[in-house]
């Protein structure tokens, strides 16, 4: 089966993971499903070994995973080596269907991180590579700014060291006066500061994920195939052997072999780093574990007459910055909506609202939801908001746990030269993507 081939082939519904509970101690269920899952992975690999020359398509880069980064990735690689060819697979129906879809489309300034950390830099770097995208791209975006606001005094002294953090990364911001705020946004309310960062605004995901696979498909010159799913990679020196599944009946599998391979694959990314892990001369088992934090988000159905705002709005974040709390965001119809709150879950597709896979969670309360709310937004009342969506965060850091940067890692200190891990990539994932692909150019 050659590229085009799989290209065309027809919609179908993707091979799902089971759900997991959680708990301290596995039970015999989770086992049983590990035991499966090791069966399973085991046969897609000797399927792998089986594969005959003949039946292997050969690609120069393959990138695992058309979320916005994986679309970045291999937009870049198809316009930067243009002898070479690009090949951008995913397992879903089409791209960007899960944490690129359910966010809240912001583009940060990068103010929260630490400074060498990659979420500064390639924030800082990636905010202004996705304006100058959008411009020129026709791709709708507005740089309306937010308001970070601080409702007693220990959360004041956080926005003045937020205040000189932004100075040292040099990220333009300014602390504002409670009264100045009012001036502003006459909606919102804050103990006696805030500060201003005026190089934050939102971004059209869609329109933004369609624009790079026209980048990639039309002006790259590289390939897109959805419904196909990564089962089983094996270094094969030199480069990469990859089977994938394609729901096509008639050939069921297809072995790609890949000069370089990308693993972009967000929520799922541990996953394909661990069909690597036994070649791996370094512990990604534990070194790239994930954990899965979902936020829910609630619309705004008071009425544009009650609350009117014009910039994004922030409470100040938890110390160790694993969420940045239940924000006002607005998007490019001029809609308000709130979130997203954290709720750490065990499966990466457990998107339910009002309960969690397991029943170990559910949703807040809307009272409890407002209360939050009315920290910054006092007029709002319960009645105001409704259910919205929800996301899932791919997260590094593990619940209570200090803060844990992206992984960007070409692997040739591991053993497996050409392989690149993006691991972690959560917030600002979406603002760095453009950035991250120019980092994973020079990478391979």
């Amino acid at each position: 089966m050659s590229v085009a081939q799989l290209r065309r082939l027809p919609l179908h519904v993707s091979w799902r993971r089971g759900a997991c509970r959680c708990s301290h101690s596995p039970s015999s269920s989770f086992l049983a499903r590990g035991a499966r899952a090791h069966y399973c992975s085991s046969q897609m690999a000797e399927r792998l070994a089986d594969c005959r020359r003949e039946d292997t398509t050969s690609v120069d880069h393959l990138v695992i995973g058309a979320g916005v980064v994986g679309l970045a990735v291999a937009r870049e690689l198809s316009q930067t080596h243009s002898s070479a060819t690009t090949l951008l697979i995913d397992k879903n129906q089409q791209f960007g269907m899960e944490t690129s879809s359910r966010n809240s489309e912001v583009i940060h300034a990068g103010i929260y991180y630490p400074k060498e950390s990659y979420r500064t830099r390639l924030c800082v770097e990636g905010k202004q590579l996705m304006y100058e995208y959008c411009a020129k791209n026709h791709v709708s975006y507005r740089q309306i700014g937010k308001l970070v606001v601080a409702q007693d005094k220990e959360k004041i002294e956080y926005l003045h060291r937020l205040d000189r953090h932004c100075a040292q990364v040099g990220v333009p911001a300014e602390l504002v006066s409670g009264k100045r705020v009012l001036e502003m946004e006459p909606s919102v309310c804050c103990a006696s500061l805030a500060l201003h960062s005026p190089t934050t605004g939102i971004v059209d995901t869609h329109e933004l994920m369609g624009s790079l696979l026209k980048d990639l498909t039309e002006n790259g010159g590289g390939d897109f195939a959805p419904n196909t799913k990564a089962v089983a990679i094996q270094y094969d020196n030199p480069g990469y052997r990859v089977l994938v599944s394609t729901g096509d009946p008639d050939a069921p599998y297809m072995c790609i072999k890949a000069a370089t391979v990308v693993n972009a694959a967000g929520l799922w990314a541990d996953q394909i780093a661990n069909m690597l892990a036994s070649q791996s001369k370094h512990d990604w088992r534990s070194k790239y574990k994930l954990h899965f934090a979902k936020g829910r988000y609630y619309m705004y159905t008071g009425g544009s007459s009650k609350i009117k705002v014009r910039r994004l709005v922030y409470p100040v974040p938890d110390k160790n910055i694993t969420s940045l709390g239940t924000h006002l965001t607005i998007d490019m119809s001029g809609a308000i909506r709130f979130g997203p709150d954290l709720e750490w879950i065990c499966s990466n597709e457990d998107y339910g609202f009002d309960s969690s896979i397991g029943g170990k969670g559910s949703a807040p309360s809307m009272d409890a939801v407002a209360a939050e709310i009315k920290k910054y937004l006092p007029s709002i009342e319960p009645s105001d908001i409704a259910p919205g969506y929800t996301g899932i965060r791919p997260k590094l850091q593990t619940p209570g746990g200090a803060f844990r940067d992206f992984v960007v890692q070409e692997e040739t200190d591991a053993g497996l030269p050409g392989f690149v891990n993006l691991i972690g990539i959560e917030s600002p994932g979406l603002t760095s993507s453009l950035a991250i692909a120019r980092m994973v150019r020079n990478l391979v």
